[in-house]
């Protein structure tokens, strides 16, 4: 074996960042847990100042937060001994809701990591692995981390980006969300269409549980109902609006469901489809992004369109011609890409 010193060298300080970013992720876990990034947001603390102020232990607040500093999550001064926050690292890290909020990202990685046993199994024997079975940190932290993209995006850009869908939604339409999950998606539309009227599915029962408490909590539980039920099966007729967020490359039957969409619109009704970036070669995703995607895609993604009938397997980084075939073989005629952006496209399907 003849290896180049110079290349291994590379490799093997790609293999340092790596590992040293796996590692602090349960640490950012841990401190978005315990409001540890909200209490430091406040001002700069010694690490004994923070444990006072959160009721933790010194001896282990020295230690994450020199994990954290190591890491460039907050600042550190020599001189006065104290930690801090720089608004950037604050607005990310310490504000829920805001457009960059990446703590359920990692919590993501932590369900990850706990399906392990289950996606080795999975390897092994081709069968899938449902959303149901993945741990609970999962359904929460696909929620925090996606709702910021959506609620900077969903009103403001990808709806007006269709075709007329902003003109019925403002007048008051019927609108399903289907695969909603813990109802960010849906609730979002609630605010700001007050004229129309949300429906959600998904068949995950204990998410459906959770988007009717947030539809409470946000008051729009007046305009919004969710159901179980799913993407083949959901129930109602002409609505105006269908909505897939992040999801029609996890279907087992993604035909199917087209064609179910398409029963359930309107003659005039739209389909918007949002799906991650991707372009529709396999080499064209080889980076930053697509690594994130292909990642997750083969824990997550893959293993729970295996669990379905049919098993279609598209995968997070399908890419728009792809998305396209599965549309058009489900019976829609029109189809086009409305808009992007760096994480996501947003597809326009109509009758």
């Amino acid at each position: 074996m003849a290896i180049d010193e110079t290349k291994l060298n590379a490799f093997m300080g790609n293999f340092v960042n790596d590992l040293g970013a796996v590692m602090h992720a349960a640490t950012i876990v841990v401190g978005d847990q315990l409001g540890l990034y909200k209490a430091l947001a406040e001002g700069p603390l010694t690490a004994d100042a923070l444990a006072g102020k959160t009721g933790t232990d010194a001896r282990y607040m020295r230690e994450w937060l020199s994990s954290q500093a190591a890491s460039g999550y907050v600042q550190f001064d020599p001189a006065t001994d104290r930690f801090s926050m720089t608004e950037e690292q604050a607005f990310a890290l310490a504000v829920d809701g805001s457009l960059v909020f990446i703590p359920g990202a990692f919590q993501i990685a932590v369900a990850q990591f706990k399906a392990i046993p289950k996606i080795i199994d999975a390897f092994k024997t081709g069968k899938g692995l449902g959303w149901h079975e993945h741990d609970a940190a999962l359904f929460h932290g696909t929620e925090r981390f996606f709702r910021p993209g959506y609620a900077a995006n969903l009103v403001g850009s990808w709806i007006p980006a269709l075709e007329s869908a902003e003109k019925k939604l403002k007048a008051g339409g019927r609108v399903a969300d289907v695969g909603c999950g813990h109802g960010a998606s849906t609730i979002i539309m609630a605010q700001a269409y007050p004229k129309s009227t949300f429906f959600g599915f998904d068949y995950h029962e204990p998410s459906i549980r959770h988007a009717r408490e947030a539809a409470e909590r946000a008051g729009v539980a007046d305009r919004t109902r969710f159901e179980v039920a799913s993407a083949k099966a959901y129930p109602g007729a002409d609505y105006d609006f269908v909505t897939v967020f992040d999801c029609l490359h996890d279907m087992g039957d993604p035909i199917g469901a087209t064609a179910h969409v398409l029963k359930s619109l309107r003659p005039d009704g739209t389909w918007m489809i949002v799906e991650p970036y991707a372009q529709d070669r396999l080499e064209q995703n080889l980076n930053p992004v697509g690594r994130v995607f292909y990642s997750a895609s083969t824990f997550i993604c893959t293993p729970a369109s295996r669990a379905q009938e049919v098993g279609m397997c598209l995968g997070a980084q399908a890419g728009e011609a792809r998305i396209r075939e599965v549309v058009t073989q489900g019976g829609f005629k029109r189809f086009r890409r409305a808009t992007e952006t760096p994480f996501n496209l947003i597809y326009e399907a109509r009758p």
